[in-house]
């Protein structure tokens, strides 16, 4: 019987799956119930389960569960997965509520006392390959791959989530292991297994395992020839000889366990209906709904589990004088979907498709194509359209037209779950799983898409993203998107191909000094203990902080006490007088930050180009606040309040045929839409008289003359004034100013005493979040925050302290884009040589091109100051100067 004719056995390991669709979605915060309960293994499990069936149409299905962490491996070995964190609490009873989902859609799930999930899963699959099935397992546990052979398949998650299954048989384990499948156990009995915590031979990799494994074959023939191993290794393996015969008993799967069900009795059966939506709209998972209930429209369906997948329409190359004609005849009412092509990091060509047609146009053929790219007027429709834009300009090619960007559409749509690639999209949008070439195969059993079938994917989310975007409810986002986020891509391509230019020589110089004093700092350190020791080991630091200078313990953590920078700094404050201890811990804190700019230093050299420049590249859907990203490298984390920062930003300068630089930056803008959104009569007076805020705060809140306010005043002030916009507490702010609680309890009642519209607005802008289920910005920016009902304080309290704040900077994010929009238009109409270079936080960065200083500064500072309209002024400053550092204000 070839394998096309025989019945398919899908059994899943579903708490290994559980577990990573869990953690995969967790970071969204888009899976909660109104009651709070956690949803994401649940929605992630079922998923991944649907998208099996659709793509394996198997006959039978099973999914096995531990029942506990006591297994008889547990008996011999009492650390065995030791290791393992806690189980979140969001995770708590998610596996209850899948294996009730499970049961109202008729899947057989099964546990056994003593035993784990992966012996219920060996026994399966040893069943089913005897009684003749094919077998597909699927599990996040590599000692799964022991079970493969001609009619076993392992389907494991290539990454944390469970978006993308590899599928290994025999030859993809030896093409990554360099052992059969059969011998899979004799190298994690070798190498250890972390997530098992089972330790392995020390020194002992796969590649030195699998020669071992290749010249003798199993553990224990290893071990009868040790002798004959020369070095390090060879005298590891003869003094842990213990841990590798331990694991090899532990990794062995059990093959023939006693189960309620075999491979027969796991055939698929209708859902039923009325459990199903009984179980499912509890969760409150409507889509996931309508999901498994197709698999009951018809009995063909919910036997093979196939549900109705759209076929991509083939695909037709262009010459050149054929591109004209075959646009002209496309019904596409949003626009061509566009996918440029790049192999090798060259141009290739592009492809084009609605949502019945696709073509492609070779670079060839590109002539043809030239004049619709450039044409405004011709809409067009990308996924990451910025890079897009850029890749086409780097090959002598103009990109105009760009109407819609599925990305950012998902971006402003779901803040907490933008995209990452076109596939996650794909799945989210339409709840199909697009074709992915696994890269690390040699023989990929998927071929790779190419860009006219990307195209048709682009064109087919763009319509169903669109649609959402274009009901009532979302009317708000619809003008984010259409006059903020959408106008602002060809902005920021400009912005990223410009880059900025670099001082190669003022980088070098300023890492070699910071070498210098790295290890100035780390000789100190050693000289105030007496030994040395590896200052990067949170470990080693714990033995010698508590154990040999005996100071006193900072914050527990789960393995010790916590030796991070704020703790340490906590811990050196405490110490009243100069001794070992606190010498060791300033050299320990200098080396840390010394070593950190020098790392940054190190990427930044990494990172200029040919041209002499750095190109960063920005994320304007990066935050769920609204704000930009800027990664490869991050120019956004450069400090600014050090000495040492400041010599970094130094080495940015004006690059050759421009004067200078210019920065503009909003002065104390978040404070000022606080008092525009809380309305409160004193902030508002503050800023339009254009007194020092924090000046006149602190007369208000001290009760004295603003003449009179002292520095640690004005700082104290100034800090519970950002800080209330973050969900600062009277514990924070204690921490932050270094002073009691009863102190900072007082400092707060006496600022709301005097601003009280203040403390009503931070009240009211979290109850309205929890009765809305977000936030929302000035220009109507939403972020979702279903944490806000959540049983657990700790989520709960999280999620208060983020929606205090989200208003207020995603209103800031809101006009810096527009503003930067503003300046980008008028600097066009002047036809102005000068460029917008960076963007960073609150401050933009320009080249200026000669004798256009004046004009540039107008136009920034008006664009700036007027890119919304407050209850306060909006305060622009601006610097000029040969580089950053230079042109600071």
């Amino acid at each position: 019987m070839s394998d096309p004719q025989k019945p398919t056995l899908l059994i899943i390991d579903g708490h290994s799956l559980a577990f990573r669709a869990f953690f995969a979605l967790v970071q969204t915060g888009n899976f909660i119930t109104d009651e709070g309960q956690h949803t994401e293994a649940v929605y992630g499990f079922l998923s991944m389960m649907l998208r099996l069936l659709k793509d394996e149409e198997p006959t039978h299905l099973g999914v096995a569960f531990d029942l506990s962490r006591k297994s008889f491996r547990t008996d011999e070995y009492a650390e065995y997965k030791e290791g393992r964190g806690e189980t979140p609490p969001e995770f708590s009873g998610q596996v209850g509520l899948l294996q009730d989902a499970l049961t109202a859609m008729n899947v057989t799930w099964i546990t056994k006392e003593d035993y784990e999930a992966d012996d219920i899963l060996a026994t399966l699959a040893a069943q089913g390959a005897q009684q003749g099935f094919r077998v597909l397992v699927v599990s996040g546990d590599r000692d799964s791959f022991q079970l493969i052979d001609d009619d076993v398949t392992v389907l494991y998650p290539s990454a944390m989530g469970v978006t993308e299954l590899k599928r290994y048989d025999a030859q993809a384990v030896f093409d990554k292991y360099k052992v059969w499948p059969h011998q899979y156990p004799e190298l994690a009995a070798l190498v250890g297994e972390k997530a098992d915590n089972l330790p392995g031979i020390d020194k002992v990799g796969p590649v030195t395992a699998a020669k071992w494994i290749a010249q003798w074959g199993t553990v224990d023939e290893i071990l009868a020839h040790a002798d004959e191993i020369k070095g390090v290794a060879g005298n590891n393996l003869r003094e842990q000889r213990d841990r590798a015969e331990r694991n090899r008993r532990l990794n062995a799967l059990v093959r023939d366990l006693d189960l309620p069900y075999g491979p027969v009795d796991l055939a698929r059966r209708p859902i039923d209906e009325v459990a199903v939506r009984e179980v499912l709209g509890a969760l409150q998972m409507r889509t996931m709904l309508d999901r498994v209930l197709k698999l009951g429209q018809t009995d063909a369906a919910a036997t093979s589990g196939a549900i109705a997948r759209s076929a991509a329409p083939e695909v037709r190359t262009l010459a050149a004088d054929e591109v004209a004609a075959w646009i002209a005849a496309q019904d596409a009412p949003l626009g061509l979907a566009v996918s440029v092509e790049v192999e090798g990091g060259e141009f290739a060509g592009v492809g084009l498709s609605s949502l019945t047609a696709s073509a492609h146009v070779p670079v060839t053929a590109l002539d043809g194509l030239r004049d619709w790219l450039a044409d405004v007027s011709a809409p067009k429709v990308f996924f990451g359209a910025k890079r897009q834009l850029e890749d086409a300009e780097h090959a002598g090619l103009t990109i105009r037209g760009a109407v819609h960007d599925t990305r950012v559409m998902g971006g402003i749509l779901s803040p907490t779950r933008v995209p990452a690639t076109l596939g996650d999209q794909v799945l989210g949008a339409l709840e199909e799983s697009m074709p992915v070439s696994d890269p690390n195969q040699l023989v990929p059993e998927v071929p790779a898409l190419g860009p006219a079938t990307e195209a048709w994917y682009v064109a087919r989310v763009a319509d169903a993203v669109n649609a959402t975007l274009a009901t009532e409810v979302n009317a708000n986002a619809r003008r984010v998107y259409d006059e903020i986020e959408l106008p602002l891509i060809p902005v920021l391509a400009g912005m990223e191909l410009d880059g900025v230019a670099i001082d190669r020589g003022v980088l070098a110089g300023q890492r070699e000094v910071l070498e210098k004093g790295a290890e100035t700092y780390r000789t100190a350190a050693f000289a105030a203990i007496g030994h040395e020791v590896n200052l990067g080991s949170p470990k080693q630091l714990q033995t010698v902080l508590f154990d040999e200078l005996k100071l006193p313990p900072t914050r527990k953590t789960k393995t010790g006490y916590s030796t991070d920078a704020d703790s340490l700094a906590d811990l050196l404050e405490s110490i009243e007088e100069e001794n070992e201890g606190s010498i060791f811990l300033q050299s320990l804190l200098r080396h840390r930050d010394a070593t950190k700019l020098k790392q940054m230093i190190e990427t930044l050299e990494k990172s200029i180009g040919s041209d002499g420049r750095i190109h960063t590249t920005y994320d304007q859907v990066g935050a769920a606040t609204g704000r930009m990203s800027s990664n490869d490298p991050n120019l956004q984390n450069i400090p600014v309040r050090s000495e040492e920062g400041r010599r970094i930003r130094s080495a940015f300068i004006a690059g050759e045929g421009f004067e200078s630089l210019l920065t503009a930056d909003y002065s104390q803008i978040e404070m000022r839409i606080m008092a525009h959104l809380s309305g409160d009569a004193g902030l508002i007076e503050a800023f339009r008289e254009g007194e020092d805020l924090h000046r006149y705060v602190g007369s208000h809140v001290f009760g004295v003359a603003p003449g009179d306010v002292t520095p640690a005043m004005r700082n104290k002030v100034k800090a519970m004034s950002y800080g209330l916009a973050y969900g600062l507490g009277p514990f924070g702010l204690a921490k932050q100013l270094r002073i009691t609680q009863a102190e900072a309890r007082q400092l707060m009642t006496d600022y709301f005493e005097r601003f009280g519209r203040v403390r009503d607005y931070l009240r009211d802008v979290v109850q309205q979040a929890k009765s809305d289920g977000y936030t929302e910005t000035i220009f109507g920016r939403r972020r979702p925050f279903p944490d806000l009902n959540s049983p657990n304080r700790v989520l709960r309290d999280n999620a208060e302290r983020a929606a205090l704040n989200s208003p207020i900077q995603g209103s800031a994010a809101d006009i810096m884009k527009i503003a930067m929009l503003g300046v980008a238009a008028d600097m066009a109409q002047a036809r102005l040589g000068s460029r917008m270079l960076l963007q960073v936080h609150d401050e933009l960065i320009f080249e200026v091109a000669p004798g256009e200083r004046k004009q540039l500064e107008e136009i920034v500072t008006r664009r700036m100051s007027t890119a919304a309209t407050l209850d306060v002024p909006l305060t622009v400053q601006v610097g000029i100067g040969p580089d950053w550092d230079a042109a600071a204000h």
